[in-house]
């Protein structure tokens, strides 16, 4: 394995043609190996990870053009594949790479930053796809197959999107061509970070009685069946967010149970004791709200079908971590009870806010 030295070297090598002149000797060798260590020493930061954490600081803090930048390392190192690769083998962090699938999902931006976002799939599998509205894009639609030429894979602890980017081409198929993708493949993929919001319709609920259907019972009624008794069950619509990505999670019965402790029989008599079903989903977000988690599931389109679930080892984190949980909290409108920075010192020190991923790159 190499030093941190040399990993300082290997990354001061890629900047150095990109550095402004008045910050240049700001990220030398010497300054640089003193942030990898801090990463790796200090904010225990995975070796694996520290590298692609370090880059990305340098980058936004001494405002290089990226656009440049990862072109000029494309241009001088990778090249982009001939030829398609599948999803499924797009696992190498910022490889420019040539794909073709089709457009399984759009989702509504979150930013103005971003022109379009979504899920795009091919026979091997599903990833996040973003385009910049910077990179002036053409608009893709859903249903559709495309070839995406010098598209850039990023990966953020284990899970892989595509970047669509001011060089990429994108190339559209019909429907009835040989390009086009018919079969669309499923992927697991990972995701850590905080509960940081319990939806609607999240804690005990109804389900439709009628044979097949699993809707859930609003008001009495199934939207397919009509009025029905219903069974209940349990459920979580979370919203767990590593500092980039606010991913929509769904967790089933028997994994929501894992993680509150609470199994169904012991929610149903917590709602009839007090006439209220939302006291259970109440209860979840007193259990769960600022804590840190990673799930493994497949992605169904927004949602992460939760299938795994563990609660993150602790692990050391910097100043700041829980202002840092407080603020992102209050971006997702939780204004429950007990979460204050001081309060945050009670809960699992899992998460640094400036390496990991809060108020991070």
């Amino acid at each position: 394995m190499s030093t941190l030295r040399e990993d300082a070297q290997s990354l001061y090598e890629q900047l150095a043609p990109h550095l402004p002149d008045d910050c240049a000797d700001e990220y030398d060798v010497d300054a640089l190996e003193t942030l990898f260590d801090s990463y790796v020493n200090t904010y225990r930061v995975p070796r694996n990870q520290a590298f692609g954490s370090v880059r990305g600081r340098v980058l936004k803090e001494a405002g290089i053009d990226t656009d440049a930048f990862w072109a000029a390392q494309r241009d001088g190192e990778r090249g982009t594949t001939d030829d398609p690769l599948p999803l499924a083998e797009c696992t190498t962090d910022n490889e420019w790479v040539t794909i073709r699938a089709k457009v399984v999902e759009l989702w509504e931006p979150k930013h103005e930053s971003i022109h379009q976002v979504g899920l795009i799939g091919d026979e091997s599998g599903r990833l996040k796809f973003t385009a910049w509205a910077k990179s002036d894009p053409p608009d893709i639609k859903e249903d559709t197959t495309y070839t995406f030429k010098d598209v850039v894979v990023e990966e953020y602890e284990g899970s892989y999107s595509v970047k669509i980017n001011s060089r990429s081409e994108i190339i559209e198929h019909a429907h009835d061509s040989e390009e086009a993708v018919t079969d669309v493949g499923t992927m697991t993929t990972t995701h850590d970070g905080f509960f940081v919001a319990i939806q609607g319709q999240s804690g005990l609920i109804k389900r439709c009685s009628a044979s097949d259907c699993t809707r859930v019972v609003t008001g009495g009624e199934c939207s397919e069946h009509g009025a029905v008794d219903g069974e209940f069950d349990l459920r979580i619509k979370a919203v767990i967010d590593d500092g980039r990505t606010a991913q929509d999670c769904l967790f089933t019965r028997g994994v929501t149970e894992e993680v509150t402790g609470i199994d169904l029989e012991e929610a149903k008599k917590m709602a009839a004791d007090t006439l209220d079903f939302t006291v259970v989903s109440d209860r979840f977000t007193d259990l769960l709200i600022g804590r840190r988690f990673t799930v493994e599931s497949p992605l169904l389109g927004r949602y992460l079908l939760v299938e795994e679930v563990e609660e993150t080892p602790e692990r050391a984190f910097s100043d700041g971590y829980q202002e840092a949980v407080v603020e992102l909290l209050a971006e997702h409108r939780y204004d429950g009870p007990g979460l204050t920075a001081a309060s945050i010192e009670d809960l699992p020190r899992s998460y640094d806010a400036h390496a990991g991923g809060l108020g991070g790159d």
